[in-house]
């Protein structure tokens, strides 16, 4: 191993509204050597993501909760550092639910070697990876979307919203995008070719959205909940699709806001699904080579938010998801 420890971030205590140190234990134990069939790597890159938030929760999800005292869940890229594995080499760099914690021992089961020649690493945990998957396969397949349509997706600066405007611009639509402040929705407009954005801090959504869209929206997709998710239920075109992805502005709250406009489902014939990307796992490749090819010829920009820090950083990495600290997909790179 290059390290005789290992340090890692556990979770010491189930978290009551937002996220606080409380809520984290930082441990070093040794750095363990690979046995029989296994090998060990060094984490390079982290992925942090708003699911986190609901993994802390002790109630039925579609993956159990992170227990008390374990390594947090999270998706990460290590490279090999020793192999008795057949299928990874020393310097690999393999892509899989590691956890939060700077060496790991692996018996391959969940994990994928990448190829670094043809993206960056990073790009496996966000546009090539858990972002690009959970926006191809929510927007093409639960959304349904059809060339042509109209296209509003919350949460439009984040991992997923920014894959979601431009693959729907890649498939012929219109999009508008609803984020937090002029900055982010001048990039939207701007970089990423979207068609408009709504600024949710400095307008009233629900007003925007009608004078943008007076024919509706036929497919929404859904990434924060609340007060907008509602302001998009009211503006929904015939038949429209609602796609529900997250609640980013619900995971800190004590008390869940439903939804209050949900009788425009039946008024305009819609439907509202939710879904879990892991359920499209047999398709990922399928995904990631349209979405490939979108990155090859410039229709789809790649956006990361890169923080460079050790695992100790971490718990207030995480945070700037809930405060709407990050463009595009947060990723912590240790150095």
């Amino acid at each position: 191993m290059l390290s005789a420890e290992n340090r890692q971030i556990r979770l010491a205590r189930r978290p009551v509204g937002e996220l606080g140190p409380e809520d984290w234990e930082h441990v070093t134990e040794p750095a363990a050597a690979p046995g029989e069939g296994r090998f060990a790597g060094r984490t390079r890159f982290i992925s942090l993501d708003p699911a986190m938030r609901g993994w802390l929760d002790d109630r039925p999800s579609y993956l159990p909760p992170v227990g008390l005292g374990e390594v947090m869940r999270a998706g990460s890229i290590v490279e090999v550092t020793e192999s008795n594995h057949p299928g990874f080499a020393i310097g690999d760099l393999v892509v899989g639910m590691f956890g939060v914690q700077e060496h790991v021992i692996s018996d391959g089961k969940g994990a994928l070697r990448i190829d670094p020649a043809t993206a960056s690493p990073s790009t496996f945990l966000g546009a090539l990876g858990m972002s690009g998957m959970t926006a191809y396969f929510g927007l093409l397949d639960v959304g349904a979307l059809k060339e042509g349509e109209t296209v509003v997706v919350s949460g439009a600066a984040g991992a997923v919203g920014t894959m979601v405007g431009q693959i729907a611009k890649a498939k012929g639509c219109r999009v508008v995008g609803i984020a937090g402040g002029a900055e982010k929705c001048a990039l939207l407009t701007g970089e990423l070719g979207f068609d408009a954005a709504i600024d949710y801090r400095a307008e009233n959504v629900r007003k925007a959205l009608r004078t943008q869209l007076p024919d509706g929206i036929d497919v929404y997709f859904d990434n924060v909940g609340g007060e907008i998710l509602d302001a998009a239920l009211a503006c929904l075109a015939m038949r429209a699709r609602v796609v529900v992805c997250g609640a980013i502005s619900q995971y800190n709250a004590t008390a869940v806001q439903g939804p209050s406009n949900y009788l425009s489902l039946l008024v305009r014939r819609a439907r509202m699904e939710g879904f879990v990307v892991f359920d499209y796992a047999p398709r990922f490749a399928e995904a990631a080579r349209e979405i490939g090819g979108w990155i090859t010829d410039g229709r789809i920009k790649v956006l990361e938010h890169v923080v460079r820090g050790t695992v100790d950083d971490f718990p207030q990495t995480l945070q700037m998801l809930f405060r709407g600290g990050n463009t595009g997909k947060l990723v912590l790179e240790l150095v």
